[in-house]
């Protein structure tokens, strides 16, 4: 049957056949309604099914944050549904072919909306993500290979960025999408480097200045657009997803615009095997409409695109595994938080945001999704790249590290005060 013909089917048909159609799908996944496991469905309103019949795997997020149905285990769930491909099968909603259509027309992740878009997330209360993220508040996937909390698995994941980049004392630094300022305090306090910072999100502006007090850090309200200046190192962590196809090419236009011809620039994005926007799937309808307006998850075929020509790819690593680890980590948190949250954000936001970590949870342990790391370089590394895929220094060699830079800072600057006394008493 075609999707058209399908369509029409769930749509004339009665309660009780969209009961037995709901019943049918899930079974497809070993997904029961009112079954005894974790995963299960628990119908509290009927109306879940003519929802999901009408409009589909988006219809079923709304049903869930109406109260209609409810799961022990959301993220065990997604992980099935998305195994067995269940999204294809369900009616896509008019939504998802209009914004298709959309897309192709529009820009819509233009200066204007981006800013609109980046607030409308990142903006929703710095008292959220402190209790959800890790102490640094980085907002992107952890690096779990030798981890055992977020904290650690955040920590190695900033190292290794550093690490990828070659970092080194006094080398210009940028990161593009700097959030609450994790990576370019990590990088000025650990490697010494002067760091300059981005976001389009006043709350995270106002955060990460007063974290990265005492540091050689500039954090900036900038859209990426604007830069026209040179560094040694660009960094890119999490926010690719939000630059959206139309801008791939400018957004790399624009780092080796302000790159070092002997620089290196780490792009860290979340991807997917299929190219976005498609009007065959609609699973990211329902976050891109209630949690990360305008974002697209790019395919590697789209990045290849926009490198073409304007960087070298010196090296590629997939930790895309790393993401349920590091959502089932902020949901925990998200969950202990909520009696103090409750009161400012209440029952329907606590569904709604529970629904998006622990389905994006189980939609990355399906592998569906994937986070891609790139190493990237104007004209190529002489004599080859070194890759690494390093951890975390120990505690104790992170902060023998972090000293080492202090000490040499504070010699760099005695000398300068040193050096100026001499020609003042010269002159």
């Amino acid at each position: 049957m075609s999707h058209t013909m399908r369509s029409r089917a769930q749509k004339t048909r009665g309660p009780r056949q969209r009961s037995a159609f709901l019943i049918d799908l899930l079974g497809k996944a070993g997904i029961e309604v009112n079954g005894d496991h974790p995963w299960d469905v628990q119908v509290v309103d009927g109306r879940v099914a003519s929802r999901v019949a009408r409009r589909g795997i988006t219809g079923l997020g709304e049903a869930y944050v109406e109260g209609w149905w409810e799961c022990a285990a959301l993220d065990q769930f997604f992980e099935r549904v998305m195994r067995a491909g269940l999204p294809a099968q369900m009616r896509r909603p008019p939504r998802v072919l209009l914004t298709f259509m959309r897309n192709q027309i529009m820009n819509v992740q233009s200066r204007s909306r981006a800013l609109r878009n980046g607030r409308a997330h990142y903006d929703r209360g710095n008292d959220l993500f402190c209790a959800m993220l890790d102490r640094r508040l980085a907002y992107s996937c952890g690096y779990w290979m030798n981890a055992s909390n977020l904290d650690d698995a955040q920590e190695a994941k900033l190292d290794l960025v550093c690490r990828k980049l070659g970092l080194r004392p006094g080398m210009r630094l940028l990161d593009i999408g700097c959030g609450w300022g994790s990576l370019v305090r990590h990088a000025a306090d650990r490697f010494g480097v002067r760091a300059v910072g981005i976001t389009v999100a006043d709350e995270q502006v106002t955060y990460a200045r007063d974290a990265c007090r005492g540091l050689d850090v500039e954090v900036r309200l900038q859209d990426y657009r604007e830069l026209d200046e040179q560094f040694d190192r660009i960094a890119s962590i999490g926010m690719f997803e939000h630059v959206g196809p139309k801008n791939y090419r400018g957004f790399m236009r624009v780092a080796r615009r302000c790159l070092a011809e002997d620089g290196l620039f780490l792009l860290h994005t979340i991807g997917t095997r299929d190219s976005f926007p498609n009007p065959t799937r609609s699973e990211l309808d329902w976050v891109e409409r209630n949690i990360f307006p305008g974002a697209v998850m790019p395919s590697m075929k789209q990045i290849g695109a926009a490198l073409d020509g304007v960087f070298v790819t010196e090296d590629v690593e997939n930790f895309g595994a790393d993401y349920d680890p590091t959502l089932m980590a902020w949901h925990a948190n998200f969950d202990a938080a909520w009696a103090d949250l409750a009161p400012k954000y209440g029952e329907r936001f606590r569904r709604m945001w529970r629904y998006y970590l622990l389905s994006c949870a189980g939609a990355f342990r399906s592998r569906a999704y994937q986070v891609w790391q790139f190493a990237l370089s104007p004209r190529g590394v002489p004599g080859g790249y070194q890759r690494t895929r390093q951890v975390s220094d120990t505690a104790q060699e992170s902060e023998r590290r972090r000293l080492q830079v202090r000490s040499n800072g504070a010699a760099e600057a005695d000398l300068r005060m040193r050096e100026g006394g001499s020609h003042a008493r010269e002159g």
